[in-house]
């Protein structure tokens, strides 16, 4: 499967033997093959970042995702996708592109406050959103994972968030939430949050999914913010998902981990590294065992 990011051709597939940023033994791995937990979190995680003015403020005011929520997303996603399975050389290379881009992004919010994209505070907030967005989708919404499998997730992110610029990426869930206390003072309800929001659950984003899908993965989205963040964003019981949105969204969820696309990311970087490419939805016990085949018969290169 190859793709194109602003002139750089990405082909998970190769070259053959490339590592990834992350190994394929990570809970990122495991994590980031199921869309569901992704479309879930990374919704989660829009929400936490949209909650700090001056990232609300660059991302409304400099991003295109008013204007093309599909191309937005789509390119979003593929970042995502390369910065987890993709070869280290093309991830850093494209992640190095985005940088660029952001560097440009600086203004004022509309209380007078300025900003920039590549301050290191905001930068920290939004690398461990994603983190804590994509996680915690995939523990309530397809599987539970340890609180060891969780603090290791929330540490190994710092991988990647490292290459967008982060530097004091959480190194467990608690801190997480002791980063998001710190930053919580500044958090506010605004009619952007509203409006990306009802994107959402138009199904604009993604056209070909049902629209009852959209609204369904938009309640579980705000599901995942702590109780107290949804009281002081006014997120309040309009956006409850329902019974029905729960069992649904777990449903999907379990089936999506269980079955992947051979074209797909996850199936790609597997052969890429000489695994089988439904290696990642074989069980834990399999794939250990594959892995250490594959480092005796013939070890990936760095």
């Amino acid at each position: 499967m190859q793709d194109n990011y602003l002139g750089t051709i990405i082909d998970f597939a190769s070259p053959a033997g490339e590592l990834a940023l992350l190994a394929p033994d990570s809970v990122q791995w495991r994590v980031y093959k199921n869309p569901i937990a992704l479309g879930i979190g990374g919704i989660a995680a829009v929400l936490l970042e949209f909650a700090e003015p001056r990232i609300r403020s660059g991302v409304w005011d400099h991003s295109t995702y008013k204007a093309d929520p599909i191309g937005r997303s789509r390119r979003t996603g593929l970042v995502a996708m390369l910065a987890c399975y993709g070869p280290a050389s093309v991830a850093r290379e494209v992640i190095g592109k985005v940088n660029r881009m952001h560097g440009s992004v600086k203004g004022t919010t509309p209380a007078g406050e300025s900003y920039r994209a590549l301050d290191p505070v905001l930068l920290d907030w939004v690398a461990a959103t994603a983190s804590y967005g994509f996680l915690m989708a995939y523990d309530r919404f397809v599987h539970s994972l340890s609180d060891a499998d969780k603090d290791r997730f929330m540490r190994d992110g710092d991988a990647i968030g490292r290459e967008f610029g982060a530097r004091h990426a959480p190194a467990s869930v608690a801190d997480f939430m002791a980063m998001m206390d710190r930053l919580e003072p500044k958090f506010e309800p605004h009619p952007i949050l509203f409006e990306f929001l009802d994107i959402i659950q138009s199904g604009r984003a993604a056209p070909g999914t049902p629209r009852f899908l959209h609204r369904a993965i938009a309640r579980a989205s705000v599901s995942l913010l702590p109780d107290h963040i949804r009281h002081r964003l006014d997120l309040g019981p309009k956006y409850e998902p329902t019974r029905a949105d729960r069992l649904m969204l777990r449903a999907a969820g379990k089936l999506a981990d269980r079955f992947g696309s051979r074209k797909s990311a996850p199936c790609q970087a597997s052969l890429r590294l000489g695994l089988p490419a439904d290696f990642l939805y074989r069980s834990q016990a399999e794939q250990k065992v594959l892995l250490q085949q594959r480092r005796e018969l013939a070890p990936v290169t760095a």
